[in-house]
């Protein structure tokens, strides 16, 4: 049976500490996720991926009905674990264990974005850090992969923070904003941190 909990240890869950709570993709989601792509559309653009579709088409209520659907059949069957990020009870943003692999690797890569409205409140590395020691705990995962633009400073600096290190450049990676673009490999292992990425965020933020 393809939606066997043995195929998804730890999915789905409620991740909570603070003000950010992460829970599974819900359909209640779609309005107020649209509302927070179209008003980050200058923020978020030029990280995502290449689309033939214009930005507000890709971000209608019905867009989002349709890309959860996709999602969470990608989750019963474990190879996904895609969460709502929640600040304050209001959707600020997702983070994503995409592309799960089990046997002798047991990795998956961690994938992100947060309103610019949250920006700078330490609110997405607290997210990460919540998403990293689930996958390293109940998910039962050994190496998380995060891959970024070099452009993108803030989320480099996201990610070190949170103990990850860099091991490689990609060239010509991924299929973003347009072109073909290089990306920064950074993985994090789960004996990096013997105390858990939650630890080491409330240790560096003094939270």
């Amino acid at each position: 049976m393809l939606s066997d909990p043995v195929l998804r240890p730890g999915w789905p869950a409620t991740l909570r500490w603070g003000p950010v709570e992460l829970h599974p993709l819900r359909r209640s989601d779609a309005a107020e996720w649209s509302r927070v792509r179209l008003a980050n559309e200058d923020w978020l653009a030029r990280w995502e991926p290449s689309a033939s579709q214009p930005w507000a088409q890709r971000h209608t209520p019905a867009a989002f009905r349709a890309v959860r659907r996709r999602v969470l059949q990608r989750a019963r069957t474990g190879l996904t674990l895609p969460f709502t990020v929640r600040v304050e009870g209001q959707l600020a943003g997702q983070v994503t264990i995409d592309n799960v692999v089990r046997g002798a690797l047991r990795s998956g890569n961690v994938g992100y974005w947060m309103d610019s409205a949250v920006a700078g409140r330490g609110m997405a590395s607290l997210a990460v850090a919540l998403v990293c020691d689930h996958a390293f705990g109940p998910v039962g995962l050994h190496r998380l992969q995060a891959d970024i633009r070099p452009e993108n400073e803030r989320s480099q600096r996201l990610v070190e923070r949170l103990g990850f290190r860099r091991e490689g450049l990609f060239r010509r990676y991924l299929d973003i904003d347009g072109d073909w673009r290089d990306h920064l490999a950074y993985a994090l292992l789960a004996e990096d941190l013997p105390g858990g990425a939650l630890s080491r965020w409330i240790s560096r933020s003094g939270g």
